[in-house]
């Protein structure tokens, strides 16, 4: 897949942006804060609609401005040239293709892979068990229409059962039973899909580490989950003999939303015993594994977004990490300075203040 053109309006410090773009190689040059990131992370949105930066969508639009903005000129293969637009309101989305509108997001799911790299990301391994599970539910529901409806319907009955716990009213037992039998079956279907999926997307990661690493070591992604093997009944068993404990707690305790996912290298915890290179080796063999499991279930190949991320290797693994592209993938890039010449042929832009312009000529007129 190749994006073409990119048009923002509105969208968070910029206020209009129109930019063709010409081979597989755009670079966005420019000092921090002044809208590099804003430009990756609107081209993210084709995947799922939502932001690799924060989940409120509210945020990316422009102070004042009751709209914000996306249209995409897409080159995808066996399809030819689509015209997308993202409509975002503080109150929610709305996506045309074609000139037609979308209803519904599994529609949309798959057709418009792309990865991020960002310098975000050593917080999959620093982080908070919710940081890992919410890249695993995007990364997932980006691919796999049924992986997505059984998240969405396990997380309507998972928030009426816990509105229900924060009343402790011990009469509410029918109702709580009615959300746990609701909450069962889309649990366990979760946790069989993740296991499914988690099981390649691990094998890939153990690949692309070692390419990243000269095989100096083995990396290793896990599923931690005490439901897995566990079917329907006994999480809807779990759910029931727990009742009282959640009551107290004001929550539920038990569930494929309390799920982990693990990172080890050379067989330790990469979050305590692993360097800070050999993190950043890690999570970029994530994103790595990831385009790969994208395309391969969609056969679209992701366009690849690396927001700052390049300054922040060393030589060496700057040149493994370019090694391990896929070499006809788009990849679009941001940094505070150009790019080594020796990464090859780069179309430029220099963004300040919210503008892109491009190296030879007025903002948009790249060609």
């Amino acid at each position: 897949m190749l994006i073409r053109k990119l048009t923002l309006r509105h969208f968070r410090n910029v206020p209009l942006a129109s930019l063709a773009f010409s081979g597989r190689r755009q670079f966005f040059v420019g000092a921090n804060g002044q809208g590099k990131s804003n430009l990756l992370e609107a081209a993210g949105c084709l995947t799922a609609l939502r932001s690799f930066r924060t989940a409120d969508s509210k945020v990316l639009v422009m102070h004042d401005q009751v709209e914000a903005g996306i249209a995409c000129e897409v080159e995808r293969e066996g399809s030819g040239l689509e015209q997308v637009t993202i409509k975002i309101r503080r109150d929610g989305k709305e996506l045309i293709r074609d000139g037609k509108r979308v209803p519904r997001l599994a529609d949309h799911v798959g057709r418009y892979p792309t990865v991020v790299f960002s310098s975000q990301d050593l917080q999959l391994i620093r982080g908070a068990p919710a940081l890992r599970r919410r890249w695993l539910d995007l990364t997932l529901s980006a691919m796999d229409p049924e992986y997505l409806g059984a998240l969405q319907a396990y997380g309507r009955a998972l928030a009426e059962r816990n509105i229900l716990l924060k009343r402790a009213d011990t009469r509410a037992a029918a109702q709580l039973s009615a959300f746990e039998r609701a909450l069962a079956p889309e649990g366990a279907r979760i946790v069989a899909l993740r296991t499914r999926w988690i099981a390649e997307l691990a094998s890939e990661t153990r690949a692309a580490y070692g390419r990243l690493s000269a095989s100096a070591e083995e990396a290793a992604l896990e599923y931690v989950s005490p439901l897995k093997g566990v079917g329907p009944e006994g999480i809807l068993a779990l759910l029931e003999s727990g009742r009282e404990r959640d009551m107290r707690m004001g929550t539920t305790l038990v569930g494929p939303h309390r799920d982990e996912l693990g990172f080890l290298v050379g067989g330790t915890d990469a979050r305590d015993f692993a360097s800070e290179g050999q993190q950043r080796s890690v999570t970029l063999a994530l994103r790595l594994a990831q385009a790969a499991w994208f395309h391969a279930r969609s056969g679209v190949r992701p366009v690849l977004l690396a927001d700052d991320v390049l300054g922040e290797l060393d030589p060496e693994r700057r040149d493994r990490f370019w090694a391990a592209l896929d070499p006809d993938a788009q990849v679009i890039a941001s940094g505070t300075r150009n790019p080594d010449s020796a990464l090859g042929e780069w179309q430029l832009f220099t963004v300040a203040g919210g503008g892109f312009t491009p190296e030879h000529g007025p903002m948009g007129a790249a060609d």
